[in-house]
C-alpha cells in the first residue's frame, strides 16, 4: 500500500493571504509543517498540491528549495485537485493534510495512518476531526485512493468539490469510517493558521518550542500552553471557517 500524503496550500487564503509563506524565526511557515510532516514513519510520499495560479509560483519555488513534490490544480476545485495529485503519485491510501497546521505532529499522523491500514480495505475512510478531541491543527484524515476517485467522478454540489471528503463522509453506506481519540478532550485548543491572530499564537509558540527542541511533540505544546495559559487568549474569539478550501 502507498501512503502518499497531499497537503494543499496556495497564497489566497481569504482572511489571512499569503500566510503559507509567512516567516517566523527567519523561515517560512510551511518548511516548518514540511519538516514535522517528513518525519512521519508511514507516509511514503509528501506532495504539496497547489494551483496553478500565478501567485502560487512561490510554493512552487519554496518546494524545489526543499526538495519536496509538488502539484498544480484547480484553484477552486479542490476535489479535482487532490484526484488528480493521488492519481499522478500513484496512491493507494492518501492521507489528507492542509497547510495551515505547522505544528502537526507526526506521531498523530502516524496514530490514524496505523489504524487506516489495519483496518483497511474494510474501512474506506478514518480521521481524528470527525468525533474531535485532538486539538485544531492536528487535523488528519486518510482515505481509499477507490473511495477519492469515486468522490471525484460522482460529486456535483459544490461543497463536494470545494472541499475533500464530504462525499465520503455524506456516504456512509458506501465508505465505513473509523475515528481516532485523544486520551482526553483537547479540542478547544486552536493551532490552525486562518488569522493573524492565529499566526501569532503559533507564532510564540515556535519561537519558544523549536530553538531548543525542533521535534517538538503535541504533548509538548500542550505544555507550553499550561505554563502560559494567557497566550490563548490571543486566537480565542476566532471562529473556524469550514474546513478544506485551501
Amino acid at each position: 500500500m502507498k501512503v502518499v500524503a497531499i497537503v494543499q496550500a496556495r497564497m489566497g487564503s481569504t482572511r489571512l493571504p499569503g500566510k503559507v509563506l509567512k516567516t517566523i524565526l527567519g523561515k517560512p511557515m510551511l518548511v516548518y509543517q514540511i519538516e514535522r510532516m517528513q518525519r512521519s514513519k508511514l507516509i511514503d510520499q509528501l506532495v504539496i498540491a497547489t494551483t496553478e495560479h500565478v501567485r502560487d509560483d512561490p510554493i512552487v519555488e519554496l518546494c524545489r528549495s526543499v526538495g519536496v513534490a509538488c502539484y498544480r490544480g484547480s484553484e477552486d476545485d479542490v476535489l479535482e485537485r487532490y484526484y488528480e495529485t493521488a492519481a499522478a503519485f500513484d496512491a493507494d491510501a492518501v492521507v489528507r493534510l492542509t497547510a495551515d497546521c505547522p505544528l502537526i505532529d507526526p506521531n498523530v499522523i502516524d496514530d490514524v495512518v496505523a489504524a487506516y491500514v489495519h483496518r483497511a480495505p474494510a474501512f474506506q475512510y478514518g480521521s481524528n476531526t470527525e468525533v474531535r478531541t485532538y486539538p485544531r491543527g492536528m487535523d488528519t484524515s486518510v482515505f481509499s485512493f477507490q473511495a477519492l476517485e469515486e468522490a471525484y467522478k460522482e460529486a456535483v454540489q459544490p461543497a463536494e468539490r470545494e472541499h475533500v471528503t464530504p462525499f465520503i463522509i455524506r456516504h456512509s453506506e458506501r465508505y465505513s469510517s473509523f475515528h481516532v481519540t485523544y486520551k482526553r478532550n483537547a479540542s478547544s485548543h486552536r493551532w490552525t493558521v486562518d488569522t493573524s491572530e492565529d499566526f501569532e499564537l503559533v507564532k510564540r509558540i515556535i519561537e519558544h518550542l523549536y530553538p531548543s527542541n525542533p521535534g517538538f511533540s503535541m504533548e509538548d505544546v500542550l505544555k507550553v500552553i499550561a505554563d502560559h495559559p494567557d497566550w490563548e487568549d490571543i486566537n480565542r474569539h476566532i471562529e473556524q471557517k469550514d474546513p478544506g478550501s485551501s
